[in-house]
């Protein structure tokens, strides 16, 4: 048996929706306590330094993120740490109840603690002994540690994004919070590429000499073998990447009426349209390499025209436009 963050969820939509709690029995005041119920068995007997995993066994003993993990390991990438921390926002936004913002101030905090030096944070936060092994910005500095910025599966862009959002629900006062999302914003603008896209994950900026503006092109003859090159730094569409930091800096412009990032999001636009292929095929890639043609990243990931990454890229280009 386990558990995991939907049960929070669960709860809100039945608090807030209270035709559907009668027609199944339920009225209000028994679902406010209940959702009391979750969130403190969640601060007090799931969290791990204010953080999370995915999911967990019912007694506790055993917890998973994307893979298995120690009892003083957090899961960033969702439904991990910010996915239960938006709860919480959530629950208080609609109910007015402090309890449950500070459940979220608590779980920002904890996002604050595996905040890397490059800037963003990587898949897991490690608390007990494996966190030697990682360059957290709150730590004393370990120049030959894991410092690597996931912008994968929407790692860093939803725990930026619910940072901000606690930023704004504590009026930007607690100077932790506000700090981390601030460091956070510049070191993601300085690892833009010159031409407004993002890698899958980085630990310092680009040189920009080295990545020229160019339009999309076809290369001469599409490889049909895995090169095993290190597709990382590529121009990286796949898993919503560059979708998930443009609604990332669209609403950091609004929280903090920055017409800067705006700009940022905008020039992730415009990668968009030097990313569309010519004819015959006028859609996007997975990835793209410096010279600006689609690439291979792993061995199901060839460098090919996508269906899923070209319909999420046209719902993107809305925002922007609109």
């Amino acid at each position: 048996m386990r558990f995991s963050v939907t049960c929070l969820w669960l709860l809100i939509v039945v608090t807030n929706c209270p035709g559907v709690a009668a027609d199944e029995g339920l009225d209000r005041v028994t679902a406010e306590k209940a959702l009391h119920q979750a969130a403190n068995f969640f601060r007090k007997h799931v969290a791990t330094n204010s953080s999370y995993l995915w999911r967990y066994s019912a007694d506790l003993k055993h917890g998973e993120g994307e893979g298995a993990a120690l009892r003083t390991t957090a899961w960033v990438q969702p439904p991990g740490t910010p996915s239960v921390g938006e709860a919480f926002l959530s629950a208080y936004h609609l109910t007015g109840d402090r309890v449950y913002l500070n459940a979220a101030i608590e779980t920002a905090l904890g996002l604050t603690k595996g905040q890397l030096e490059s800037g963003g944070w990587d898949y897991r936060i490690e608390f007990g002994e494996q966190r030697r092994k990682y360059r957290y910005r709150l730590d004393e500095d370990r120049p030959s540690a894991r410092n690597v910025t996931t912008l994968d599966d929407n790692v860093t862009q939803s725990a930026l994004r619910f940072l901000i959002r606690v930023d704004s629900a504590t009026h930007f006062d607690n100077r932790l919070i506000h700090n981390a999302a601030m460091y956070a914003l510049k070191r993601l603008e300085l690892a833009q590429y010159p031409n407004g896209a993002w890698p899958q994950r980085f630990s310092e900026s680009p040189v920009a000499a080295a990545f020229p503006v160019r339009v999309a092109t076809y290369p001469d003859n599409w490889s049909r073998k895995h090169p095993n090159v290190d597709y990382r730094s590529f121009y990286t569409f796949n898993d919503h990447t560059i979708a998930d930091m443009i609604d990332t800096f669209f609403i950091a412009s609004v929280i903090y009426e920055e017409p800067h990032f705006q700009v940022i999001a905008e020039r992730a636009g415009a990668f968009i349209l030097l990313a569309q292929m010519p004819e015959p095929q006028p859609a996007w890639a997975q990835q793209y390499d410096a010279s600006m043609q689609p690439a291979w990243a792993r061995r199901f990931e060839p460098a090919s025209i996508t269906g899923g990454e070209s319909q999420g890229v046209m719902r993107t280009l809305l925002k922007p436009y609109q």
